[in-house]
């Protein structure tokens, strides 16, 4: 039973609700109304979208879009989001636009309808999709909202009671439903675009509801035209890394039954071949959409498959809009249903085994602007969220054990990345595929020299202030331990780093990179120092004054706590990605994921071993990873709340940019492994090659 069959009865209980308020909406939208303006014109428009939505509906119900060209679909799609691109400047006079909003409709409600209206806009999504379910309760907002109008001016606290009461009250079924599509592999709308339909007509795209762009559409035409060797051979580079984190982590992927695939749409023909190996061991697809609704949002990040973005400044706007909702009765009431959600269905979860991640990248790196006329959580709001995030991972661990499955991650570029991107993706498969047994024998040298050190120093050069002290953990029987995790190309691909997770106590220093992108968001020369491993203070230079700056980190990086502590110490080794990068004059464009790889680089948040602690695991050599924990969570037992972040953020320093980084021994031997940028170790050399070739 597919996700059309499941749907259907939920539909058919809330269709004569939908009749009624769309008859409403469609008199309101042809006659004269009382409502004055500004706030008429506001109530025209977002009526004239939900009858546009009400008309896609039919489509997709009818089919009637079938036999529709390629560019007439293209000219839809581009409709169905053209107030919300920078096109023509359509954003600058949209209402989805918190400083137009603000403008035309006052302070007092501009961001409140402005909220309205940006959540009513996932009708798109919901319509495609043909959960009616959404679109009925967002009609009837609509509606109370429009008849307070009516009635008169209202007050600020009536319109922010409609819509917290509105996310609050239908929270247990939004929420119930989203937890569904992260487990239940029916809801299979994805799977079966993917799986169904003709992948060399370029139509199917359109299937999705997403904007689709020339990132979708010319990666999907690159990926037809490659032969089915080369295709199969990318999907197991991909599927195999998954594969052998089971075995590496010594969990038996036999008891799994479903892995969760996340991907860039226009991945489709990759993505097939992926899911037809992955049922060879056993596995189904769960493919969820990233979120849609604000209340399942954690500002601008997306889980799950997407598209490229439409407008990243318009995701930047609204990254906060739980600042109208969230407070502590809400937080509660939400990790109750979120328990409640998964406990209905603990043995989905049970049987979940994993993500499975292709990451693109190549878009030109976004720099926010920041607009006073944005919602901000308040300072006992972004507490709360941090209450929120930790108790939904708790939850979510109690479930679905981190110690109980794995994952696998893989990037790819994307045609925006420039006019060299075929030969750009060509080197990406190459270096995706690197030899592991080479990498691992070098890596190895590394770790036995590393491993005699009681502390790491590294230093930039040039303008970069970097100048960190990273302390070692003791190993008490040092034939049969090590501080360092052997990385090869499995879970992370690609291959080339060996990794730790050091002492807090006596880390000092300071962090420095003049240009990064985390989280899809761009930094300028961002600077964080650390005392005894804690993050002590930060900055960048993205705006003009230091608050912002301080507030970007703090919202992006601290996810609003006022401190992180160090969770990874890691050495990048692929210098073969490292020079691909600068050749092409990519490497502010690659994901963390590679940029990793290409330097060493520091983790701010909880350890790689998070939750999984007491998982034994061991490097090629056979020695145990004993490195797993640190001051802070080694308080698991005793204080869970205090023990983990439920964030990991790599901030790598390139090569071009390192004057040194030092082994340093009890006695006072220094062991150079890098000096300005080179591997200077001896059995490290080949690591050079790249750099001269």
């Amino acid at each position: 039973m597919g996700y059309k069959e499941l749907l259907r009865e939920e539909n058919d209980s809330v269709k004569e609700r939908y009749q009624l308020a769309m008859e409403r909406i469609r008199l309101f939208a042809g006659e004269e109304s009382k409502i004055k303006e500004p706030y008429y014109d506001y109530f025209k428009k977002t009526a004239s979208f939900l009858l546009f939505m009400d008309d896609l509906k039919r489509h997709v119900d009818c089919e009637d879009m079938a036999d529709a060209s390629f560019e007439e679909m293209r000219k839809y799609n581009r409709f169905l989001y053209q107030d919300i691109l920078n096109e023509d400047n359509a954003y600058e006079t949209s209402y989805a636009n918190p400083a137009y909003a603000g403008k035309k409709l006052g302070e007092t409600y501009g961001s409140l309808l402005c909220f309205l209206y940006t959540e009513i806009r996932g009708d798109i999504i919901y319509a495609v999709e043909q959960r009616l379910f959404d679109m009925t309760i967002h009609a009837e907002l609509f509606l109370e909202i429009l008849c307070v109008f009516e009635d008169g001016t209202p007050s600020e606290k009536e319109l922010r009671e409609a819509i917290y009461y509105f996310i609050s009250d239908y929270a247990d079924q939004t929420l119930d439903y989203r937890i569904r599509e992260i487990l239940d592999p029916s809801l299979d709308f994805a799977t079966d675009i993917i799986m169904n339909s003709d992948l060399s007509d370029l139509r199917y795209l359109f299937r999705y509801g997403e904007y689709i762009t020339e990132n979708e559409i010319r990666m999907a035409d690159f990926l037809n035209r490659m032969t089915e060797d080369k295709i199969e051979a990318m999907a197991y580079t991909y599927t195999h890394g998954y594969e052998e984190g089971f075995r590496i982590a010594g969990i038996d992927l036999s008891k799994k039954r479903t892995v969760n695939i996340r991907y860039a749409i226009g991945m489709e023909r990759m993505v097939k071949a992926a899911i037809l190996q992955f049922e060879k061991m056993g596995l189904i697809p769960v493919i969820y959409r990233a979120p849609v609704a604000r209340i399942h949002r954690r500002q601008t990040m997306k889980p799950g498959y997407a598209a490229t973005s439409a407008n990243k400044q318009y995701e930047y706007d609204h990254r906060m809009d739980d600042a109208l909702f969230l407070d502590k009765a809400f937080v509660e009431r939400k990790i109750a249903m979120i328990k409640n959600a998964y406990d209905s269905k603990k043995r989905m979860a049970k049987e979940y085994a994993g993500p499975a991640v292709i990451e693109v990248f190549g878009e030109t790196p976004f720099e926010p602007v920041n607009k006073k006329e944005n919602l901000k959580l308040s300072d006992k709001q972004q507490e709360l969220s941090v209450i929120l995030a930790s108790e939904n991972a708790k939850i979510v661990n109690n479930y679905i054990p981190q110690s109980d499955y794995s994952f696998t991650i893989i990037a790819y570029p994307i045609p925006e990345i420039g006019s060299s991107f075929e030969a750009i993706f060509e080197k990406i498969v190459e270096v995706n595929t690197l030899d592991n047994e080479v990498y691992k024998k070098i890596q190895q040298v590394m770790i036995d020299e590393l491993d005699q050190a009681i502390s790491v120093r590294v230093t930039g050069k040039g303008e970069n202030q970097t100048d960190m002290t990273v302390m070692m953990h003791d190993l008490e029987h040092p034939d049969k331990q090590t501080n360092f995790e052997n990385c090869t190309a499995d879970v992370n691909i690609p291959a080339g780093e060996v990794f730790t997770s050091p002492k807090l106590t006596g880390t000092n220093g300071v962090l420095n990179v003049s240009e990064v992108y985390l989280n899809d968001l761009k930094y300028k020369n961002i600077i964080l120092t650390f005392e005894d491993g804690m993050i002590k203070d930060y900055t960048c230079d993205n705006f003009k004054t230091e608050e912002e700056n301080r507030a970007y980190i703090k919202e992006n990086v601290l996810f609003n706590r006022e401190t992180l502590p160090i969770g990874e110490f890691a050495i990048g080794t692929n210098t073969t990605a490292y020079v691909m990068a600068n050749t092409y004059d990519i490497v502010y464009k690659l994901p963390i994921l590679i940029v990793e790889k290409m330097g060493p680089h520091f983790a701010v948040g909880d350890t790689c071993y998070s939750h999984s602690e007491e998982q034994k695991l061991y490097n090629p050599d056979g020695k145990e990873i004993v490195a797993k924990d640190n001051e802070i969570s080694l308080l698991r037992d005793s204080e869970e709340e205090k023990a983990y972040f439920n964030c990991h953020t790599d901030i790598t320093i390139p090569y071009d940019e390192i004057e040194s980084i030092i082994s340093v021994h009890a006695d006072g031997t220094e062991i150079p492994i890098i000096e300005n940028g080179r591997f200077v170790l001896e059995g490290c050399e080949m690591l050079n090659e790249p750099f001269s070739s």
